[in-house]
Formats: C-alpha cells, sequence, structure tokens
C-alpha cells in the first residue's frame, strides 16, 4: 500500500492526537481526527463497497455531494497564506465563494507551506493551506501561544507526480530508482546514484545524457512531503534546481530534454509526462490515477489541508466556516477535479462537517 496513505502510521497518528486531547481535557476530538481515520480505511484502502466501486470506476463525481445552501450575515476579509499546490484551487474556491458573497474580500498568496503556521500564529491569515501536515514544531509554537493544536480539514487529495520531459520513453521507476535519482544519501537502499538515463535502462541517445533534477524550495510542502515519503528524510542531491512554485518546477522539466522533477498533479502540461512508480523495485508499477491514488497503489499520494485556528469549544467565525462548507460542497468538489487534484467523496464530507461546530 502506498507509504504516504499508510493506514497504520495515520491511525496511530490520530490515537496519540485523542489522548493529548484528553490529556488537554477537550470535551470533543480535533475535525481531523474523525475525518482521517474515515478518509485512511474507508476511501483510501476502499474496504467499503462504496469506496471500492467509486474508485474503481474511476468516476470523481459523487452524486451526493450537496449543493452550497448561502446564508445571511456572511461578509469581511479572509486571509490565506500558505501553500503554493493549493494556490489555485483555493483562487477557484475564493471565486465560487465571492459569487455567493459579493461583499466579501479574500486574499490569497501561495509562497509555500512553511508560511502557513506564522500567519496563523500571528493572526494574518484564518486559512493556512498546506501540502503536508505540519510538523511538530510549528504546531508546538502554535499551542505555545494559544494554548490548544490548530485544526487541520483534509480538502483534496493529490498524488504527487514524478515529471519527465514529454519526449523521455521512461515508463516506470522503483521509489529505491526515485531516492537514487534525487538523494545523495539514497536510504533506500539503491546502490549507485543515479546521474545518467542509461542507468534507467534508456538507451540510444539517452544512455549517455545526464539526468537533470528539478525540485521545490525548502519553504515548500511539496519538498519536505518528497523528502520525507521518497526519499526516506535523506538529503537531496546538491544539483536540485530548486524552484519557486510547482509550475517553475514543469515548466524547467518541459524545456529540458533530460529534466526530471516532482510537482503536485494539478501542475501537469503537455509538456512533461508522468511516471508510473512501484513501491517496490520490480513491483507493480501504478500511474497517479484517481483509483490508484485512493487505493493506496500508488506511492506518492498525500492529502491537502486547510488548517484553521479553533478554540475548544468555541465555534468557528461564520466566514471561515462558510468557507468550509463551500469547499465541502458539489461547487467546491468540482473545483478540486478542476484543477487537476482528487476530490473527497460525500461520506468523508459528511462526517466532517459533523463534527464541525
Amino acid at each position: 500500500m502506498g507509504e504516504a496513505l499508510n493506514v497504520v502510521k495515520r491511525m496511530n497518528e490520530m490515537n496519540g492526537m485523542e489522548r493529548n486531547a484528553r490529556a488537554r481535557g477537550s470535551t470533543r476530538l480535533n475535525v481531523v481526527v474523525g475525518l482521517v481515520r474515515c478518509l485512511g480505511v474507508a476511501v483510501l484502502l476502499g474496504v467499503s463497497g462504496v469506496a471500492q466501486s467509486w474508485a474503481a470506476a474511476d468516476a470523481m463525481t459523487d452524486p451526493e455531494w450537496n449543493a452550497y445552501a448561502r446564508v445571511s450575515g456572511v461578509s469581511g476579509n479572509l486571509n490565506s497564506i500558505g501553500s503554493d499546490t493549493l494556490n489555485n484551487l483555493m483562487t477557484l474556491w475564493a471565486e465560487g465563494f465571492r459569487r455567493e458573497y459579493p461583499n466579501v474580500k479574500i486574499q490569497i498568496e501561495g509562497k509555500g507551506s512553511g508560511t502557513a503556521p506564522p500567519a496563523l500564529i500571528e493572526g494574518t491569515a484564518q486559512l493556512g493551506p498546506m501540502s503536508r501536515a505540519m510538523k511538530a514544531k510549528e504546531t508546538d509554537r502554535f499551542e505555545e501561544r494559544f494554548g490548544y493544536p490548530p485544526t487541520r480539514v483534509p480538502v483534496a487529495v493529490d498524488a504527487l507526480a514524478v515529471y519527465v520531459n514529454k519526449d523521455n520513453p521512461l515508463r516506470c521507476l522503483g521509489m529505491e530508482q526515485v531516492d537514487a535519482v534525487f538523494s545523495k544519501t539514497r536510504r533506500r537502499g539503491y546502490a549507485d546514484a543515479i546521474r545518467a538515463w542509461g542507468q534507467l535502462g534508456l538507451d540510444g541517445h539517452w544512455r549517455t545524457m545526464r539526468v537533470s533534477l528539478y525540485g521545490r524550495n525548502s519553504a515548500s510542502g511539496t519538498y519536505g512531503f518528497f523528502k520525507k515519503t521518497a526519499l526516506k528524510t535523506g538529503d537531496y542531491k546538491d544539483e536540485v534546481k530548486e524552484q519557486p512554485g510547482s509550475a517553475s518546477v514543469v515548466q524547467g522539466v518541459t524545456e529540458d530534454r533530460g529534466g526530471i522533477g516532482y510537482s503536485g498533479i494539478g501542475y501537469r502540461t503537455s509538456g512533461v509526462r508522468m511516471v508510473a512508480l512501484s513501491a517496490e523495485q520490480g513491483g507493480a508499477c501504478y500511474d497517479p490515477t484517481f483509483a490508484d491514488a485512493l487505493s493506496g497503489k500508488y506511492p506518492l499520494a498525500r492529502f491537502l489541508y486547510v488548517y484553521v485556528n479553533k478554540m475548544p469549544g468555541k465555534t468557528l467565525p461564520l466566514l471561515v466556516e462558510e468557507f468550509l462548507k463551500y469547499i465541502y460542497s458539489d461547487t467546491g468538489q468540482r473545483a478540486v477535479i478542476k484543477d487537476g487534484y482528487f476530490p473527497l467523496p460525500q461520506r468523508v464530507i459528511r462526517r466532517a462537517l459533523a463534527e464541525m461546530p
């Protein structure tokens, strides 16, 4: 099963969060506890009949999604600071939300997931989109300030893709090979550093062509997720050309025939190809599709999150609450598909909304 969405790990994380919540005397669980548990078990592994048929059909729309119901009293300014990966999707949601509430003003800044925690702590943003979970030290800083942890709300699923130039004939990589391509420490145990395409089985003029690496900068959640999941927290090679945004990675690979890079699936273009991945060398290869991301077969599937500041026992501000409800509506989840990511099923959305005040 996909390492990024390993259920045992997720369950252990959630159990730890529940113990911490009880230790703080919380009267209710964080939204993320119910949501991630439901998503990890019922959907990502496809153990329920509904999830199996939905994923197997690769039909991304769920007929049970609800239309967004406009309410009165919604106004004010909404600021979002965080993930570049989620920047376009946050913009789509903001545009749709403002059609419901023309007097609401929304500002979105996407310079990397690492900018979300300080923005929430300093109060310069109500929404902190992130393409990775907060690190322990980020959560600790938030908790030092407010006395309770931030609320993590999964909003979509991404299959982080490994891109090559459209002319590159490479079809599949094992995760050990991905590690040997991008990492100088090779913690997955591959014998040699991969520096030429011939080492991956390509012949002809590709045989001696050097592999040219593209990645994100350290402020990026994608950088951190790829480092943790693909490289097993190993070190990137010095020659990785760090880019300020996801689109820049794809553009670099588009213009470089020897290029290879990683970026969210929502940034794919006609100038690149996505390489199928196998969890283990010699294992079955899986493309970053909706079905294989939800089943856990594709090894670089991940959640995309929006973090908010919610005091235990208190309701969210109406503006924030309604924006999250809009994300979970039929229109909001169709925007996920439009932006190239994978939506959440209604059974998970229903659980999440039931947990909200």
